[in-house]
């Protein structure tokens, strides 16, 4: 097809099946770049010209080996196009297109969409509410922080693509003793203050600088909550044209102008405080969301995220209208907990609601769709009772050891 054009994606997790099989069906030449560690993973290898496997995951992964391995691939096919599927990649993916020159994102975007610090910045001096943080580099701008803003407050690594290695903090005492133990690795964190309200995230998309798509919803049981103390994941989108459901995409619009996401998915998490009731932002990323979102979202708006992002990116390498499938307004929930059986056996959840079941061992989930909201609220409380006395298992956080 002489309309064919050349995409090289990197994911260092088993994800994007979907993306994949998107853009090949669109008819370009596929290459996926992942980790030797995800040799056996069932891949849509069918839809993809080539897999090509690093050693390593994350951060191990050899950069100057990474370029020379893909400017070899280049001596024979151009290159049009890098999309990064993980959050762990967007940093790689834009090493590569500045080193070769691919449109795209490039290296200071792509700060605004990993690093934490930056992502705050941005948005402080794009008058964006953020929660008041400071960054670790120096110490009397840590004393300030520690002195004038209110505990408790939370040290988040900067690069982190979860709620992992967050830790709480109550008085200053332990917030130094917390820094001498970091050491020289401080300067890879930062600290913000701990705002209790309730937690929300915007799924959409973006073409040319414009948000095609957003939909909103609401952590009822937060990342960083289950991340620290175990528990049951449940998320659900909120009514549509309510006051949060506005004001939140109106500062979601703010933030992706604001951080220069031209093209593609994002995934982006806002607090709404209960203290004085206003919507601040939390952090994003230039991403389909994790934990089965993508599934929720498609349950309520019939939109896959994977599926469309791809459509945008062979669009844009083609320059040609993209247009957005029709958006439905339904209602859907997701409950999801680390499993103490490999294969728990679900059967028994058998409401009509339900309509995906996550496929993972070792874990139970579930997501459930309806015309109506309260029917997903009184669906997901029942299951997340069932699963906390009938399912569940609670795994140690990893400790972080390696930092970007």
């Amino acid at each position: 097809m002489s309309d064919s054009k050349t995409f090289l994606c990197i994911s260092n997790y088993f994800k994007g099946n979907a993306f994949l099989t998107s853009l090949k069906k669109q008819g370009n030449r596929v290459y996926l770049v992942t980790t030797e560690q995800l040799r056996d993973k069932p891949w849509a290898e069918e839809y993809i010209d080539e897999i090509f496997y690093m050693p390593g995951q994350d951060l191990d992964w050899d950069m100057d080996l990474l370029l020379k391995g893909v400017g070899g691939l280049m001596k024979e096919h151009k290159v049009d196009a890098i999309v990064a599927l993980d959050d762990y990649d967007v940093e790689k993916a834009a090493f590569l297109r500045e080193n070769f020159r691919i449109p795209g994102m490039g290296q200071t975007t792509g700060r605004y969409f990993r690093d934490k610090l930056a992502m705050r910045i941005k948005a402080k001096d794009s008058g964006i509410r953020v929660p008041a943080f400071s960054s670790l580099f120096h110490n009397a701008d840590i004393n300030h922080f520690a002195d004038t803003v209110d505990a408790p407050w939370v040290l988040k690594p900067r690069s982190e693509a979860s709620a992992h290695g967050i830790i709480k903090v109550y008085d200053k005492e332990s917030l130094w003793r917390h820094l001498d133990e970091l050491g020289d690795n401080r300067i890879y964190y930062l600290i913000e203050q701990f705002k209790p309200g309730d937690v929300y995230h915007a799924d959409g998309l973006q073409l040319e600088g414009k948000t095609l798509f957003l939909t909103v919803s609401k952590y009822l049981a937060t990342p960083m909550e289950i991340s620290q103390g175990g528990g049951i994941f449940r998320s659900a989108n909120i009514p549509y044209g309510s006051d949060d459901d506005k004001k939140i995409k109106k500062v979601n619009e703010a933030i992706m102008k604001a951080f220069g996401l031209r093209n593609g998915a994002s995934h982006t998490e806002f607090i709404k405080s209960r203290e004085d009731g206003e919507i601040y932002f939390l952090e994003t990323a230039s991403r389909v969301g994790g934990a089965h979102l993508a599934e929720m979202v498609e349950a309520a708006t019939d939109i896959n995220l994977w599926v469309e992002w791809a459509k945008i990116e062979d669009a844009v390498a083609k320059n040609k209208k993209y247009e957005l499938p029709k958006v439905a307004k339904n209602y859907a929930g997701i409950v999801l907990t680390l499993s103490k059986y490999e294969h728990p056996d679900l059967s028994s959840y058998d409401d009509s609601e339900v309509c995906f079941r996550v496929p993972l061992e070792y874990h139970a989930g579930l997501i459930v769709k309806s015309p109506k909201q309260e029917r997903i609220m009184q669906l997901l409380d029942q299951y997340a009772e069932r699963f906390a006395s009938e399912l569940s298992a609670t795994a140690e956080a990893p400790e972080v050891k390696k930092f970007h």
